[in-house]
């Protein structure tokens, strides 16, 4: 004879617990195949509650599994938590006798006083845990933000510590400056050079080949960038002390043996105020020194979107709109406008082809009817203009055909009078007309 299929390996037995459990809610005639059922799928709920609990536990490098592993198994499971179980005390079991061979076993609860209870004050419901990340300091400077303490709190707690009164307390900075001796006499002794008069260009010149080429400067590099800045908005108005800090700049992003890429952020305040400044060296200087700051500029600019425009996803087209901007309002100075041109035309053809082609007939109207630009400034320009129109020549199609006189109507027409005129006194006249007539094909 052969034994009964046995369908549960827990307590929940068909034959009892979950036909007691059906007769508690009313149900008497319950038939063996549901209680089957029901009894199968009982363990396995269970079983998948256990699992997801022990989970917990292993995580949490224990090997006791406590009730508060229960209730995060079934927040998991998206089913009610378990109430009225605290797992910070341990659980006392009891044993009864019920008959011959049938013990059971139940938790021992505290008994409590209802009445009590009721009088209590509810208490306060319990916060989520929630992280959230601030800076503490940034290249050595602790930014004042609600997270960080005060410098006066932190001299206060320093002297409460140490008992001491604030005269015999030296505070020191938050952030220990790593610097070596010989690094800071470097710095001082190339700070003195770039900025006493009496410096010669001797000295200069081997200061500059000195960041260009010397390895061992990385942990100056925010300090440079940061004399650099500090130097170029106080000496707005002497344009060889700008030419100069733009050759400081341009020979560290040229030394090889520099990581210069989490600073670009620092570095580009700068170029974009020598190359879209409302005023660049002193009255008496003349027009050509402030031109040949913002050409420096834009060939800096140029290089630093080439190296670092793929890094930095975000660099070109805020740069960009910033240019553009400049570039459209009419009532910016000739200079701001030059030096935006430029840098519209260092970034790349694209920028070119895109928003300087489809304003510069606009623009070329309003500037030409402006009684306040002189003829020279027309001239810087409109050779601003010829070499923005220059970056779309191909070279492989700059000696093809010949423009014709139909190629040419079609070109003043989309470019206006003004700037027709001025492609049309130069030698490559031709080459410019088909780049810009090509180029339209693809917009």
């Amino acid at each position: 004879m052969s034994s009964p299929v046995k369908y549960s390996y827990t307590l929940w037995s068909p034959s009892d617990t979950v036909r007691d459990v059906a007769e508690s809610l009313g149900i008497v005639n319950l038939s063996e195949d549901v209680a089957k059922a029901l009894a199968m799928d009982i363990e396995y709920r269970i079983n998948e509650v256990l699992e997801q609990a022990t989970k917990f536990m292993k995580h949490s490098k224990r090997t006791n599994l406590t009730t508060a592993d229960i209730s995060h198994a079934l927040r998991v499971l998206n089913n009610e938590p378990l109430y009225g179980y605290d797992s910070t005390r341990p659980v006392r079991m009891r044993e009864a006798i019920l008959g011959p061979g049938q013990t059971l076993y139940y938790i021992d609860d505290d008994e409590v006083d209802f009445e009590k209870i009721i009088n209590m004050p509810l208490p306060k419901v319990p916060r989520e845990v929630s992280f959230t990340a601030h800076w503490l300091a940034i290249e050595g400077v602790q930014p004042a933000i609600p997270q960080n303490p005060l410098p006066a709190e932190s001299r206060t707690s320093m002297t409460a510590v140490s008992g001491s009164t604030p005269a015999e307390v030296e505070v020191k900075p938050l952030v220990k400056h790593a610097l070596s001796k010989e690094l800071q006499l470097y710095f001082e002794r190339v700070v003195a050079v770039l900025t006493e008069d009496s410096s010669n260009a001797t000295m200069k010149n081997a200061v500059l080949n000195s960041l260009a080429n010397d390895p061992g400067l990385h942990q100056l590099i925010p300090y440079f960038i940061q004399f650099v800045a500090e130097k170029i908005r106080l000496n707005l108005k002497d344009a060889s002390m700008l030419y100069l800090m733009l050759q400081v700049l341009h020979r560290l992003l040229t030394n090889p043996t520099i990581f210069i890429e989490p600073y670009i952020h620092s570095v580009m305040p700068p170029i974009l105020t020598l190359l879209v400044g409302k005023r660049l060296g002193s009255s008496q200087s003349s027009n050509e020194e402030h031109y040949k700051v913002r050409d420096f500029a834009a060939s800096l600019l140029q290089q630093v979107c080439t190296q670092y425009g793929d890094t930095y996803h975000t660099l070109k087209p805020r740069v960009t709109r910033t240019l553009l901007k400049a570039f459209m309002d009419s009532s910016k100075s000739i200079g701001t406008q030059y030096g935006a041109l430029s840098g519209l035309r260092a970034i790349g053809p694209e920028v070119v082809r895109v928003l300087v082609l489809g304003n510069l007939k606009d623009w070329a109207v309003v500037i030409s009817a402006a009684s306040s630009v002189t003829d020279e400034d027309k001239r810087r320009l409109g050779k601003a203009v010829l070499e923005a129109l220059r970056a779309l020549i191909d070279p492989e199609l700059a000696t093809i055909d010949e423009v014709s006189d139909t190629d040419k109507d079609k070109f003043t027409e989309y470019v206006g009078q003004e700037v027709a005129n001025l492609v049309f006194e130069v030698d490559d006249s031709e080459a410019i007309v088909k780049a810009v007539l090509e180029s339209q094909k693809f917009s």
